[in-house]
């Protein structure tokens, strides 16, 4: 696909306003290019297939909040790209992403996403594991589209990293000797690094040179570490109503998070004892027990801390950039990031 064309939308660069964008202001200004990334998505989801077409309708139909592919359209809008290849490969990232939803609730046997069933709740496991394939097969057809070896190679050792993320994260259920800095590992690779290849696209397409793509991953990266970080946080507190999966879905699952993981680290020997049980285990039988133990010993907040100082060095990453309306949008989603109540 050329990457020659009409402006997608609007580059509106603003020097005299150099605060970050509310969420609202980000979803508008990308407003026009994402729903070309949903034409492309609803296009890519058709199948002679019938049960393939059931699957993709459910799944996008969903919703969700389409981050990572608005970290894809604002960062080649920072770099005033003049194209289309940007709509298709947010596309990429969004299918590989829903791939590995439709993926990780088949391993971990999860019946809620997003207030609704799951996919394999509705259909089975193996109709969600062939359709989760189906979508990664789409998505690299589509990559073939745009014609650019550099993001071929960055997007094969992406699926790569995150498939090893999965396996990492499957090794680490029911373990209570993970130590914070293997889970940080284990979420650089399962959600990090698409957040961080979606930050670096724009980069790529707009010719940057390789300093500029090192900036927009390292902002990626800390993007989607401060994302992760605030879901582990929200698994805890949130309402299921707001969250759209059930509270202590984690834990029930025998995954140490990090709000556990600090706990155990500095908690009395009665309240690791407890943690390490509640791992080991799983399930949800001294939930109330746990989340005393997570809050007494300030596990919650500090997670919740930490987030804060991967958006801030996500933010920082953006130094390098003139100042836009996009800059101040993707500054805006590390602040959406761990503000965010679901």
């Amino acid at each position: 696909m050329s990457t020659a064309g009409p402006l997608s939308s609007p580059r509106v660069s603003a020097p005299d306003a150099p605060h970050a964008l509310d969420i609202g202001a980000v979803r508008e200004l990308v407003k026009t290019d994402m729903e070309r990334v949903n034409g492309v998505i609803t296009d890519c989801l058709r199948s002679e297939v019938a049960l393939i077409n059931q699957v993709g309708a459910y799944i996008t139909g969903k919703g969700g909040k389409r981050l990572r592919p608005a970290v894809v359209l604002l960062s080649a809008g920072a770099f005033d790209y003049r194209g289309e290849a940007h709509t298709v490969l947010a596309a990429v990232i969004e299918l590989i992403h829903t791939a590995t939803l439709l993926h990780d609730d088949v391993v971990d046997a999860s019946d809620l996403r997003r207030g609704q069933p799951t996919a394999n709740e509705v259909w089975g496991n193996s109709a969600s594991v062939l359709v989760g394939d189906f979508l990664y097969s789409r998505a690299f057809e589509l990559m073939v589209s745009v014609d650019n070896m550099r993001v071929m190679a960055i997007m094969a050792r992406t699926t790569n990293t995150i498939a090893e993320g999965e396996v990492m994260q499957l090794l680490n259920c029911h373990s209570p000797d993970i130590d914070e800095g293997r889970y940080l590992e284990t979420i650089r690779c399962k959600t990090a690094k698409l957040f961080e290849s979606a930050a670096q696209l724009g980069a790529v397409l707009s010719g940057r040179d390789a300093a500029i793509e090192k900036s927009m991953a390292s902002y990626g990266l800390h993007l989607g570490t401060a994302f992760q970080l605030v879901d582990d946080v929200l698994d805890y507190t949130a309402a299921t109503e707001d969250l759209g999966k059930n509270i202590g879905d984690d834990l029930a699952e025998g995954k140490p998070t990090l709000p556990v993981i600090r706990a155990m680290a500095v908690g009395n020997p009665a309240q690791r004892k407890l943690l390490r049980q509640a791992i080991e285990n799983g399930g949800l039988d001294h939930i109330e027990a746990v989340l005393d133990a997570i809050e007494s010993t300030g596990a919650l907040a500090y997670t919740s801390a930490r987030a804060r100082d991967h958006a801030e060095r996500a933010k920082e990453s953006l130094e390098a950039l003139p100042v836009s309306t996009y800059r101040r949008a993707l500054e805006g989603l590390a602040d959406f990031a761990v503000e965010r109540d679901h």
